[in-house]
């Protein structure tokens, strides 16, 4: 079997896979996706730069696809001169972002037609992590076909997770995120109200931090926004608007209720509404700021 990698998307995350990649002794092919920031070391290291998704294809025994959602996933796949057109028979294609489940069974089957295999394997953890090959994948794909694929994957996750068959892997990351998400938006509400009573921040986050309700979503954001540094959890709140969009929409097939990924859903609107979407997630304690005329962030000019 051939040891290269074809990827597509070397942002935030993708360029920490694709290095440890690299380290971990495969060659590399990549199209640059949105930005030539972070390719000098990956060419150094023995990438290849293509100019074609079938270039990136030919011979390779996977292509890895890592970007924001499923509009992306789908241009890739099926746009002019698309992975899909370059799909050899044998090929595996390792999408590894968060996509709607309904989408990914769609180009799952496309892939299949030509005889080839698309396998859902989004991520957890933070470019970080990503940077030192301990990313957490949730794998959905047949038993045989996550053997295939599992060493590729170990080159950059610390955990890779056998989570079911094709499409629970994207399925499971939803919901993962529904509950981050939510989370972060409980947070931001409840800090905005001890602002407001004139409680000591820095109080609550030692008895939060000392009990049952602390969590690491918390200790990102509060912890790191109480020294005014709002960098703790390097996700954007649009990409939160967009992964509870995307479980809301699942909710909605299956049917299940979602009042609270709802209503968490519109606090991260609001959010980008305000001019934060590309912000990180602890920017949701900004939103709170304005609108309810607190102080939360302890940053210098709110010091001095």
């Amino acid at each position: 079997m051939s040891t290269t990698i074809g990827f597509i998307g070397l942002g935030m995350m993708g360029h920490g896979m694709a290095k440890n990649l690299l380290k971990k002794g495969y060659g590399l092919r990549f199209m640059a996706h949105r930005s030539r920031d972070n390719l000098d070391d990956l060419l150094a290291a023995g990438a290849v730069e293509v100019g074609s998704r079938a270039e990136l294809a030919r011979g390779a025994s996977a292509v890895i696809v890592c970007v924001t959602g499923s509009p992306q996933v789908e241009q890739i796949v099926l746009g002019d001169g698309g992975l899909l057109a370059a799909a050899e028979p044998g090929l595996m294609v390792i999408d590894c972002s968060t996509a709607e489940p309904a989408s990914t069974a769609r180009l799952r089957e496309a892939f299949a037609q030509r005889g080839a295999i698309y396998i859902d394997a989004p991520l957890a953890r933070t470019p970080k992590e990503a940077e030192e090959g301990r990313l957490n994948t949730m794998v959905g794909a047949f038993p045989a076909d996550f053997e295939k694929v599992r060493p590729i994957l170990s080159a950059f996750c610390e955990n890779v997770i056998h989570v079911g068959p094709p499409g629970h892997g994207h399925v499971l990351k939803l919901i993962n995120n529904m509950l981050a998400m939510t989370t972060a938006a409980a947070i931001a509400e409840a800090m905005a109200t001890a602002a407001k009573s004139g409680l000591s921040l820095q109080k609550l986050f030692d008895v939060v931090s000392a009990g049952g309700v602390n969590s690491g979503i918390f200790q990102m954001m509060v912890g790191k926004a109480l020294q005014g540094d709002l960098g703790g959890l390097k996700f954007a709140i649009a990409n939160g608007q967009k992964d509870l969009r995307y479980y809301t929409h699942l909710t909605e097939t299956l049917p299940t209720t979602s009042f609270l990924a709802e209503a968490a859903h519109q606090s991260f609107v609001q959010a980008s509404n305000l001019g934060l979407g590309e912000q990180f997630i602890a920017s949701l304690l900004v939103a709170q700021e304005k609108l309810n005329g607190v102080t939360i962030v302890n940053t210098p000019s709110k010091r001095s």
